[in-house]
C-alpha cells in the first residue's frame, strides 16, 4: 500500500509541474519530493513524469494514475485534515485569501468569535487584491468576487457586489448634484487601473426599472486599489465609485454620501469559495458555516444592496 506521503508529492509534483514547488507547498524538501515520487514509482513499476532539467511533465501513465486517484485523494486528504483534537473539536491552520478593505472591514470582526469557539484552529489570512487559485496555492477559502469557478471549486453567495457613486460632503459643497449617471463626468473622478487588464475600470449603471446608462467618470486621478479609492474620497479629492460593502459604514457616518442614488452597477455576487470535496475539513466547514451564518444574522445582503436606494 503507498504512503500518503508519496501519493500527496505525486500528485502536487504534477498539479505544479514542479519538485521544489510541490516540496514548498508540502513544507518537505525538493529532494524529499523527489525521492517519494521515485518511490512511487519504483512500487508500481512505471515512470510517471518525463525529468528534464527545466520540465516536469506527466507520462502517459502519469496522466492516467492522476486521473484514477485525484477523487479519492482528495476525500482521504480531506478526512485526515478534519479529523478532530482529543477533545472533539476541528483543529489546524486556516488558510484564507480576502480582499483588504472587505476582509478588515467585515470578516476580521467574525475573529475573536471564531477562535474562542474553535481553539484549535489557527487562522492565517491573506490580504490581498486579486482572485487566488485555491486549489494551486493551498488555500482552504477566499472571499471576495470575481473568481473563476475552475473544476474542484464551489461558491457560496454572501451579498450582492452592488458598486455606487460616492463623495465627501466637502468635495459636493457649492456643486450640482448630478441628476443622471452621466451627469458624474463633470466632476472629477477617482478611477482604478485594472490589475488584470491595465485598463481603466468604467461602470455601467442601473436602476429599479431596469434601466442602464454608462457612467464614465473623468479621469483626474488613477490609482490601482480600492482602499486608495475610499481614502481619496473621503480626502475630497472627487467622485468614485466603490462595492457598498466597501463604503457602508462611511455612508451611516456621514463622511460619504451617494450621489445618484437611484442607480447601481452590478459586479455580481460577493461569495465565500472553497474546494468541493465530499469530504469537507472540519476546520474549513465551521468557517464557511460561521461566515455564512455572520451575514444572515445581521443582514449584511441587505445592507449592501446598492438597489435598495
Amino acid at each position: 500500500m503507498e504512503t500518503l506521503a508519496n501519493l500527496e508529492s505525486f500528485v502536487r509534483s504534477a498539479d505544479l509541474g514542479s519538485f521544489s514547488e510541490a516540496a514548498r507547498r508540502l513544507a518537505l524538501t525538493p529532494a524529499a519530493v523527489s525521492r517519494n515520487v521515485a518511490m512511487l514509482e519504483r512500487n508500481l513499476g512505471v515512470r510517471l513524469f518525463h525529468r528534464s532539467t527545466r520540465k516536469l511533465t506527466l507520462t502517459e501513465a502519469g496522466q492516467a494514475f492522476r486521473h484514477a486517484i485525484s477523487g479519492n485523494l482528495a476525500d482521504i486528504q480531506a478526512a485526515i485534515a478534519g479529523v478532530a483534537t482529543a477533545g472533539g473539536e476541528p483543529s489546524g491552520v486556516l488558510k484564507v485569501s480576502m480582499a483588504p478593505t472587505f476582509g478588515t472591514m467585515h470578516i476580521l470582526p467574525l475573529l475573536p468569535c471564531f477562535i474562542a469557539r474553535y481553539p484549535g484552529i489557527r487562522p492565517e489570512w491573506h490580504f490581498e487584491n486579486r482572485p487566488v487559485d485555491i486549489i494551486a496555492e493551498g488555500y482552504d477559502a477566499a472571499i471576495g468576487g470575481g473568481f473563476d469557478l475552475s473544476p474542484g471549486v464551489v461558491a457560496r453567495n454572501l451579498a450582492p457586489a452592488h458598486i455606487i457613486a460616492v463623495a465627501s460632503p466637502a468635495y459636493m459643497a457649492g456643486r450640482r448634484l448630478p441628476a443622471s449617471p452621466t451627469d458624474l463626468a463633470q466632476l472629477d473622478g477617482i478611477v482604478m487601473r485594472s490589475l488584470q487588464s491595465g485598463r481603466i475600470r468604467h461602470w455601467t449603471m442601473r436602476d429599479a426599472a431596469g434601466a442602464q446608462v454608462p457612467a464614465t467618470l473623468k479621469e483626474a486621478f488613477v490609482v490601482n486599489d480600492p482602499a486608495a479609492m475610499r481614502r481619496s474620497a473621503l480626502l475630497s479629492i472627487g467622485v468614485t465609485m466603490l462595492v457598498v460593502a466597501d463604503v457602508i459604514d462611511d455612508l451611516e457616518s456621514g463622511d460619504l454620501v451617494r450621489l445618484v442614488p437611484r442607480w447601481y452597477a452590478d459586479a455580481g455576487a460577493i461569495s465565500i469559495y472553497f474546494a468541493s470535496r465530499t469530504l469537507l475539513p472540519g476546520k474549513t466547514r465551521v468557517f464557511v458555516d460561521h461566515v455564512v451564518d455572520a451575514f444572515k444574522q445581521g443582514r449584511l445582503a441587505e445592507r449592501f444592496a446598492g438597489s435598495l436606494g
